[in-house]
């Protein structure tokens, strides 16, 4: 009953906000809403337009700006452990994501322990693996004709390899990614019952297959990060930080990689022009390609931090438990930053860094295999099917902090043709 009591309250928030959404007009709100999800770029120009710094109607504050962002997530006077400052949780964050959720030094701690597992030395060891399957996935897509990028290529790929990366045996790419779409979609918050019955049914199997896992690792210890993480159990992990921990480098493991790559395709298909280049010269590209995409359309939106202390910026005073919401992807496109930023160009030459990945200490730790994994998908898919092309509409997933198509139906072509500029929608 507890955990209902819980989910209705939440849910009672989220009918709140729609009223501050379509009754007051409130853009934080409308954030959470279906416009927010379709095109929230919009939105993140109005709060701009209010100001580098912008007070909410619930009384914290959110920027589009890119130092000013840029400056907030390095700040260690801003920090995500909220709960101990204000009795209340970061704002879209509703579950317990391990290190992501912690300040130093039990962050420290906590990520030092998966830090190795994306070292430079180890992407170099990936690479053959996600080449192969790569190709792998492109030779059925390729004799099935038409078929759904999300579910028979972006998905499959990261989940395959986190799963191997963790040691997880015969992991079921299809039930994976579904969790990991639930679990990921509580990142706005619950917004029913159901949702709520949902996100914790996927939370608990994902912990029972890792239980499982535990056990089998304790007897049987492998060349795996889960073998890894049970080694250190007592000296650097807590026991109750075991469960969270390989849940988190699970579901972001594969989350940030199948919506980039699903943004990245998307993008490129709305724009045949830049399409067309990428498919001229892949190796050259698919790289900066990727790195468009991040900036352009990030799979993760914003993230919050809260004032630990008295904090004066941008001419404004944060007060000690306020929250300021960094919106990752309005940054991205801050005019003071990037010339021209709403245009979609993989030529594009600029020195200054995008967020998508964010920064200071919460940087992604998964960041460098995300790279690699979508700049082989892309380069391999615009070498072996120039001619790709859209066979239906796309469907976005339900959620204003995590951006990405769920269902992004395409056909196969081995080589070029004409292309119809009336089918190219988003």
């Amino acid at each position: 009953m507890g955990a209902l009591r819980f989910a209705a309250t939440l849910y009672g928030r989220q009918l709140d906000t729609a009223y501050h959404g379509y009754v007051r007009r409130d853009p934080m709100a409308m954030l959470r809403l279906a416009p927010g999800r379709e095109n929230p770029y919009r939105i993140y120009e109005q709060i701009r337009a209010g100001g580098d710094l912008v007070l909410t109607r619930l009384g914290n504050y959110v920027t589009a700006s890119h130092p000013l962002c840029n400056t907030v997530l390095r700040d260690r006077r801003f920090g995500v452990r909220a709960a101990e400052l204000t009795g209340r949780a970061v704002p879209d964050q509703q579950v317990d994501m391990s290190f992501l959720d912690k300040d130093p030094p039990d962050h420290t701690r906590l990520r030092r322990l998966a830090q190795p597992a994306f070292s430079p030395r180890q992407m170099t060891g990936y690479r053959t693996r996600i080449e192969q399957r790569v190709g792998e996935l492109l030779g059925s897509a390729a004799t099935a004709g038409e078929f759904d990028l999300v579910s028979a290529f972006a998905a499959p790929l990261p989940i395959a390899v986190i799963t191997d990366l963790l040691g997880v045996p015969d992991a079921d790419a299809a039930r994976f990614s579904r969790h990991g779409a639930t679990i990921g979609s509580a990142l706005d918050g619950i917004r029913s019952l159901r949702h709520g019955v949902r996100v914790k049914a996927a939370a608990d199997e994902l912990d029972d297959i890792f239980a499982k896992l535990f056990v089998l690792r304790r007897t049987e210890p492998a060349d795996d990060l889960v073998s890894r993480i049970l080694a250190a159990e007592g000296d650097q992990i807590r026991p109750s930080e075991l469960l969270p921990l390989c849940r988190l480098l699970l579901v972001a493991g594969f989350e940030t990689t199948v919506n980039l790559i699903g943004n990245a395709v998307n993008a490129l298909l709305d724009h045949p022009e830049q399409w067309d280049a990428l498919c001229a010269d892949p190796a050259g590209l698919a790289e900066a390609a990727i790195e468009e995409t991040l900036r352009w359309d990030p799979p993760v939106q914003r993230t919050a931090r809260c004032a630990a202390e008295e904090v004066t910026i941008a001419g404004r005073t944060v007060r000690r438990g306020q929250f300021v919401m960094t919106l990752l992807a309005g940054a991205n496109r801050d005019p003071a930053v990037y010339p021209d930023p709403d245009r979609f160009d993989i030529h594009r030459t600029s020195g200054v860094d995008h967020l998508a990945f964010s920064s200071g200490i919460h940087y992604c730790v998964g960041a460098p295999l995300a790279r690699l994994e979508a700049v082989i998908a892309l380069r391999t898919l615009a070498e072996r099917m120039p001619g790709l092309s859209r066979a239906g509409a796309v469907r976005r997933r339900n959620s204003g902090v995590i951006r990405g198509p769920i269902h992004l139906p395409v056909r196969a072509s081995l080589s070029r043709a004409p292309r119809d500029p009336a089918r190219t929608a988003r």
